[in-house]
């Protein structure tokens, strides 16, 4: 007896280890079977993916049409510090520059302003009517594109005005989010349009606090039929809400066209560090340029 129990424990032990290493071995190839299924699935995606990326900049896919992946300028430059010249289709009839080069930058602007003061007038004047008018109309949205050639690339303005109901404040967020430029537009002939832009203001800043904000007052063939003392007292204000915003302060006319174009020129030349040749204008009776 006294021989036989410590060759029973030696033996039990044994056992025990050997169990012991037999489920550690288990555990160690469980381990690496789900290791290499993770590796082999990663591959087949990696592999997957790079097909695809080949499809789209190739023009192995589409008929051999070309993709590019598109960077939204940062403010106050362009990536790589290019220095870009925009040249308008319907200023300079260059259709053809546009539709030849391959990049297309994509830029959000959104107008804001009470009912009745001439947004949807501003943004048809702007746009045209030809084949670059391809707009969306919704309730309380209207959305226009409008494309700009530029040197090497092309630049795709998408204009969403909102309207100026009450009830359609809702669009305010989705018509802000991720603008570049948002215009604050008021009727020069109208005081009470202009006392209510501090609340477009400051709606559109809680979805909005990096777009380039523009004061634009419009009407202005209209406006300048009133008495210069009504007159003074609208300019005065309107640039006092400007300094306030930050903003540049523009009096417009879409009937005759006057500072249409060049409100779109300044955003552009904002967003891509263009020189901007256009001088301040402060004389009553004229439209105001201040910035």
């Amino acid at each position: 007896m006294t021989t036989t129990t410590p060759t029973m424990n030696v033996a039990a032990v044994a056992q025990l280890c050997a169990g012991g290493r037999r489920r550690k071995t288990a555990g160690l190839d469980l381990r690496w079977a789900r290791l290499l299924r993770f590796a082999v699935v990663s591959r087949v995606l990696r592999l997957v993916r790079d097909q695809l990326l080949s499809c789209s900049t190739c023009g192995g896919c589409g008929g051999g049409r070309r993709y590019r992946r598109l960077v939204p300028p940062a403010h106050g430059g362009v990536a790589g510090g290019a220095l870009l010249s925009p040249v308008a289709r319907d200023e300079d009839g260059d259709a053809d520059a546009a539709s030849d080069v391959e990049d297309v930058v994509s830029l959000k602007v959104s107008l804001l302003g009470d009912c009745q003061i001439g947004k949807t007038s501003f943004m048809v004047k702007y746009v045209g009517n030809g084949e670059e008018q391809n707009g969306l109309q919704m309730t309380g949205l209207n959305l226009m594109d409008k494309t700009l050639a530029v040197r090497g690339a092309r630049i795709a303005y998408s204009i969403w005005d909102v309207a100026g109901g009450s009830q359609f404040v809702d669009h305010v967020p989705i018509a802000c989010k991720d603008a570049v430029a948002i215009l604050y537009m008021f009727d020069l002939t109208s005081r009470c349009t202009l006392n209510n832009i501090i609340d477009w203001y400051e709606r559109a800043r809680k979805w909005n606090k990096t777009a380039i904000p523009i004061l634009i007052g419009t009407k202005f063939d209209d406006f300048a039929q009133l008495p210069l003392e009504m007159q003074w007292a609208i300019v005065n204000q309107a640039r006092a809400y400007a300094r306030a915003m930050k903003a540049t302060l523009f009096f417009s006319s879409s009937t005759h066209n006057i500072n249409v174009n060049k409100i779109f020129k300044f955003i552009t030349a904002k967003l891509f560090n263009l020189p901007w040749t256009v001088e301040r204008n402060l004389t009553i009776g004229e439209p105001i340029i201040d910035f």
